[in-house]
């Protein structure tokens, strides 16, 4: 009996150390949390809120608008550059044109007739008179005139053309690269205008949730502070830290296990190491770590939207890839 009693003891002892001799040899989870880059989004310039397009909980997608700013002076400055585009633009069309009005030119062309009319006239005159000159009845003093005459008439015509292909003639050739260069100083002026009244709308830069709103319409926003924080998903990280003596069993791109008390569990795959050691933080509430060096290690979840960042979480290790 007594040799009964002392087996039956003996298995009952070994039944209750069954529990603590699994939990020693099953994997210990590694303790976490949920981390989020954060895009918090402002203006360049103060100026007040004039519209405000989302709400804080709200998921919007990438270049959904988020606020405006006032722009009145951004808007007369816009019109102020088209109206100085628009003068240079004449400027330089004035520039590539006839330097005379076309009904300068037209005087110009009447006169050109006129001279032809002249000089047909002249040398009809100055063929009779060398006839005339031949025969012995005129002088060489009238062959003289008719002569001079023609010549003179011959000199106005050529006069006259020069004038007319003077007046089809665009500017100097300075004149129009100034006034190519002042088009192109105004086309930039322009450019820039329109770029600092596009600043004033702001658009989201990628999808996500919108966490914080900072501002409300009416609000007078300072240059460089945040109106919006947005998150996106790709933004949130699994952020935990391994022992030294651990930190060979994980490696980028494997797989880890993701639990917390208020999610379902979901897979995460890992993104960094850290190649530095650094003491365990204070967020790991665990005094056999505490002390001792660790490894940051970050992880991408599948659902990064089921969770909220500040969660703790349980990372248990994978299989290596």
């Amino acid at each position: 009996m007594k040799r009964v009693f002392v087996i039956a003891l003996l298995a009952g002892i070994a039944l209750a150390a069954l529990p603590f001799l699994f939990a020693e040899t099953s994997p210990r989870p590694y303790q976490g949390w949920v981390e989020a880059d954060t895009l918090f989004i402002g203006a360049e310039g103060t100026a007040r809120l004039e519209t405000l397009a989302v709400d804080e909980g709200r998921a919007i997608s990438a270049g959904a608008p988020l606020f405006k700013l006032e722009s009145a002076s951004e808007e007369a400055a816009v019109a102020a550059a088209r109206a100085a585009l628009a003068r240079s633009q004449a400027e330089l069309e004035l520039a590539e044109a006839a330097q005379k009005r076309p009904e300068e030119i037209d005087v110009l062309r009447a006169s050109e007739r006129e001279a032809i009319a002249r000089l047909a006239l002249s040398e009809q005159e100055l063929g009779r008179t060398r006839s005339l000159a031949t025969r012995g009845t005129a002088t060489q003093a009238s062959l003289d005139v008719a002569i001079a005459t023609e010549t003179a008439n011959r000199a106005a015509l050529d006069s006259v053309r020069s004038q007319i292909t003077l007046a089809n003639l665009p500017a100097r050739e300075q004149n129009l690269r100034q006034a190519k260069e002042a088009v192109a100083a105004a086309k930039a002026d322009l450019a820039s205008a329109e770029a600092a009244l596009a600043r004033r709308s702001v658009a989201a830069p990628a999808a996500g949730s919108v966490e914080t709103v900072y501002y409300r319409v009416g609000e007078v926003v300072p240059a460089g502070r945040p109106v919006v924080a947005l998150l996106p998903p790709e933004n949130i990280r699994i952020r935990f830290f391994a022992p030294e003596t651990e930190i060979a069993h994980f490696s980028l791109g494997q797989q880890v296990r993701v639990s917390c008390n208020a999610c379902e569990p979901q897979d995460a795959r890992i993104s960094f190491i850290a190649k530095t050691a650094e003491f365990t933080p204070p967020e790991i509430y665990s005094l056999e770590e505490r002390a001792k060096l660790v490894f940051r290690i970050e992880a991408i979840p599948v659902a990064p939207m089921s969770l909220r960042p500040g969660q703790p979480v349980d990372i248990a290790a994978g299989a290596r890839p």
